[in-house]
Formats: structure tokens, C-alpha cells, sequence
């Protein structure tokens, strides 16, 4: 006779795993989110299904298709996790009610702002409060902070979760920049009428800019862009190194002596920063420490250098 499922008894992680699963449909992309190996993940996913006695994916052409016994379980299974983590949030807010900042705080930022932006900040943070640890998650994801994967957000889009705090921090201008030595090479910058003759850097699979430069007035396709890549990281370096013109933060630009400014009258949207947090920030004297530095010091970093 087969034994009753006993989620009293059931490894938490198991459900990590059904959820980052769920979330991503593939093991590949879960197992990068949870920070593990896909057969580590895979192993975790079998043995779930083992306690429960069914199968709870089969497998697509590209995806992982849930079984109905998986979307049954994703909400439950959501909230067991959310409860364990209100548990060890409130023994850490205990603990750090005596005053001890030593401990780490979790941090969820973009790519480009985990990379570019936030290590020096983090490392005026660490000379000021060197008992404090952090773990950085480059991402562009809420999920991670909505599951408690991360204690602090920095995010380019304002959630409307109820569950979290929030604070706008800035707003970062955005622009088209390019490497002094490609416009040289090329006679100089493009203008609104000569656009086809520079050489841009775009996305590949996204048509962000495709739309953008579309509703600005200007019909352009996928061709248009001699470089196409959807890694920000890799478009920001490839216009650091000369492939093309391409969409930098303005406030980085200006740390970079060798870009310029191309088609400045061209209003580009802003960039918004949000700093977000669980509402449980204002118990751990540790996490409010390094929220209110960076909070200060993101707004710095957007206010120059000049």
C-alpha cells in the first residue's frame, strides 16, 4: 500500500524547486534562478513527485508543460514557503533587536545595475559597516523578492505589491552614446536625417527599440542594427568598445570619458529607480541600515560626477 503524502516530513527546498520550475518551465533557467545544477534540480523535481505519487511536468518542445497535480500545488506551496520565511525574518528581527548588525542582507538588482552600479556602492558600504555580508542576485525579476529570495530590490519599474516597501529613488536619464574613435571613423555622429549611415547597436529578439525609434518617427526594422544582442551587459560593453551606437545610462556615460553623446535633441524615457523591501524592513535594524545606504548613495550615483 502506498504511504500518505506527509508534507509535515517533506523537504522545503522540494517546493523551491516546483515553484522556480513553474515559474521559468525549464530546468535549465530554474536551476540558474535557484543558484543550483540542473541535476541537482532535476533530482529535487523526481523526488517530489515521488512523495506525491504522480508526475508533475511533462515534458514539450521547448517547455515544461505542469501537470494539474502541479498548478494544484503552486499556491499552497507558495505560501508554505512565504510562512517559513516570515519565521526566519522574525527570528533574525529578533535577533537584531539587541542592536548587532552583523549578519547579511540579500540584494536583487538588474544586470547592469549589479555590475556597473552597485559594487562600488557596496564597497563604501563595506568600509563603513564591515560586520554587515551581501549577497547580490543580478536580476530583473520581482518574483525573488516576492518569494523572499531576496531581502532588498533595486528595480526599474514600480511594484504595486501591498506587501512591500517602497521608495523612488531617482530618475535616470537615458541616451545614445557611442565611442569617440567610431564617430572619427565614420565622419562624425549621424543626424535625425543621415541615421541610416551610423552603425547601431539594437535587441535581437525583443523589439523595444524597433518600437522606439518606430514611434519617434523614424521606420526602421531589425536591420537597421549591425549588432544585435538582447544582454544588456553585452550591448553596453559593445558600445564601450566601439561596435556602435547604443542606449546608455546617462550617469554611467559620464564615468566613461571615451563616449559620446549622439543625438542629444532626441528625448530618450527616463530611467526610474525604485528601492524596494519586504514590509518586515522596519524590524531588522541590519537590512534598514543598508536600505537607507543605498537609498542615499543611488541618488548620488545619478547626481554624478558632473
Amino acid at each position: 500500500m502506498a504511504t500518505a503524502f506527509d508534507p509535515a516530513s517533506l523537504d522545503w527546498n522540494l517546493l523551491r524547486a516546483l515553484g522556480a520550475v513553474l515559474a521559468h518551465g525549464s530546468l535549465t533557467q530554474a536551476a540558474l534562478r535557484l543558484g543550483t545544477s540542473q541535476p541537482t534540480l532535476s533530482r529535487q523535481i523526481a523526488a517530489l513527485e515521488a512523495a506525491l505519487g504522480a508526475p508533475l511536468f511533462e515534458r514539450g518542445a521547448r517547455r515544461l508543460r505542469p501537470t494539474a497535480q502541479a498548478l494544484a500545488l503552486a499556491e499552497p506551496a507558495a505560501r508554505m514557503l512565504a510562512a517559513a520565511q516570515a519565521i526566519a525574518l522574525a527570528a533574525e528581527a529578533a535577533s537584531s533587536a539587541t542592536g548587532q548588525l552583523a549578519g547579511t542582507v540579500r540584494l536583487t538588482a538588474s544586470e547592469v545595475v549589479a555590475s556597473q552600479v552597485l559594487p562600488a556602492l557596496l564597497a563604501q558600504l563595506a568600509r563603513r559597516h564591515p560586520e554587515v555580508q551581501i549577497e547580490l542576485v543580478p536580476g530583473d525579476t520581482l518574483s525573488n523578492l516576492l518569494e523572499r529570495e531576496a531581502d532588498i530590490a533595486v528595480r526599474m519599474l514600480r511594484p504595486t505589491q501591498g506587501s512591500l516597501i517602497t521608495r523612488h529613488i531617482a530618475d535616470w536619464p537615458l541616451g545614445f552614446y557611442a565611442h569617440r574613435d567610431l564617430l572619427a571613423a565614420h565622419g562624425g555622429p549621424p543626424s535625425p536625417d543621415t541615421l541610416a549611415q551610423g552603425r547601431w547597436i539594437g535587441f535581437d529578439q525583443s523589439s523595444q527599440m524597433i518600437e522606439g525609434f518606430r514611434a519617434a518617427g523614424f521606420n526602421v526594422d531589425r536591420r537597421f542594427f549591425a549588432f544585435r544582442c538582447d544582454n544588456q551587459i553585452v550591448n553596453l560593453e559593445a558600445v564601450r568598445q566601439g561596435l556602435g551606437i547604443g542606449v546608455v545610462m546617462a550617469p554611467l556615460a559620464r564615468r566613461t570619458p571615451e563616449l559620446v553623446a549622439v543625438l542629444p535633441g532626441l528625448a530618450l524615457p527616463v530611467l526610474p529607480v525604485w528601492l524596494t523591501a519586504h514590509r518586515e524592513l522596519r524590524a531588522s535594524r541590519r537590512q534598514k541600515v543598508v536600505f537607507d545606504f543605498l537609498a542615499q548613495a543611488l541618488r548620488a550615483w545619478g547626481e554624478g560626477p558632473a
